[in-house]
């Protein structure tokens, strides 16, 4: 009688009851709850369902991972314009789906794209957490990336992902152990990549450089930037879609680690970057104006780091940016 009852929604499982019934059919509290007891007894294996799934997996076509890559690439645009607080349930569900079909693709044939895929999305999310304040779920989100880059044999979304992550390493206190992890991304990719991943390589250890008060190898890895990024106008690097970065973007990075370092040269550097940002980039904008706000505070030039630092709020509240708002309260402190 209690079966039926639990079957139909008429009783709920009591702790006792879920005590036994876990361990007789060898079932998680979730599974437990979440299905119709009938359906977890042991005559009914479950194996025509993952089959079923499995089978969906294999058939993944190429117009779904693009249709993947679509969703992530959405997302990054809104999450550019907009910040990403208003992109969490959208992301999480893209992820789920990915880590879905990536967990029912059984042959690598199968399995490489879709791992790529999610590869990208979750150094997407990741980077989305660390904007958010969710430092956890970055870290976690990074790991995933990179157990997927590893999965899809994507050097280069590997190292990537090891670079991005640093950061959370950085911005909790541990410039010297980002490094080093920004340093094994660049073995890792040994002599592979792009022009415009290693220049971003170069760049983050520059800035990591100056975090952990070590100014000539961060003038050096600058110098390493500067002569790997490509020139031109073009920004998007077709074989890492998730690295902008041309001579503008390395200015205002030059000019973010410059004022790190107490350099004059920075606030002219930042200038440059901030006459030819592109508009759509919000968060990187307010970076701008909080990083020259650094530079004139250094100069002890107080009205011109207020005005800036005024800007960089307008903006991160804009994209609700919690990471760009703490360091503009740090830097406000100083006034």
């Amino acid at each position: 009688m209690y079966v039926s009852e639990w079957e139909n929604g008429k009783r709920k499982i009591s702790e006792h009851y879920a005590t036994i019934l876990r361990q007789l059919l060898g079932v998680t509290d979730a599974e437990l709850r979440g299905a119709p007891v009938m359906a977890a007894l042991p005559m009914a294996d479950g194996y025509s369902d993952l089959l079923s799934r499995i089978d969906s997996a294999s058939s993944i076509s190429e117009s779904m991972v693009k249709a993947f890559n679509g969703q992530t690439e959405l997302l990054r645009t809104m999450d550019r314009e907009r910040g990403a607080a208003l992109l969490i349930d959208q992301m999480t569900g893209h992820l789920s789906a990915l880590e879905d079909a990536l967990s029912f693709a059984v042959l690598p044939s199968a399995r490489r794209p879709v791992a790529l895929a999610l590869a990208g999305a979750s150094t997407l999310a990741a980077w989305q957490a660390i904007d958010a304040g969710a430092v956890e779920r970055a870290w976690r989100q990074y790991e995933l990336a990179k157990r997927a880059a590893r999965d899809a044999e994507a050097p280069m979304y590997l190292a990537h992902a090891m670079g991005e992550q640093a950061y959370v390493l950085c911005e909790a206190g541990r410039p010297a152990l980002g490094l080093e992890l920004i340093r094994d991304a660049q073995r890792v990719l040994g002599r592979n990549g792009s022009p415009r991943l290693w220049a971003w390589l170069y760049a983050a250890e520059a800035e990591l450089c100056a975090h952990a008060n070590m100014p000539d190898e961060s003038r050096r890895a600058l110098d390493a930037a500067m002569g790997k990024v490509p020139s031109g106008p073009e920004d998007r690097d077709p074989d890492m879609l998730s690295i902008f970065l041309n001579d503008a973007h390395l200015a205002r990075w030059c000019g973010n680690v410059l004022s790190l370092l107490g350099d004059d040269d920075a606030v002219t550097s930042l200038y440059r970057a901030l006459e030819v940002a592109d508009p759509t980039f919000v968060r990187a904008r307010a970076g701008i104006h909080a990083d020259l706000a650094h530079a004139h505070l250094t100069r002890a030039e107080y009205d011109d780091a207020n005005t800036h630092l005024r800007q960089a709020r307008l903006l991160a509240n804009r994209t609700g940016s919690v990471r760009q708002r703490r360091r503009i309260d740090l830097l406000s402190a100083r006034l």
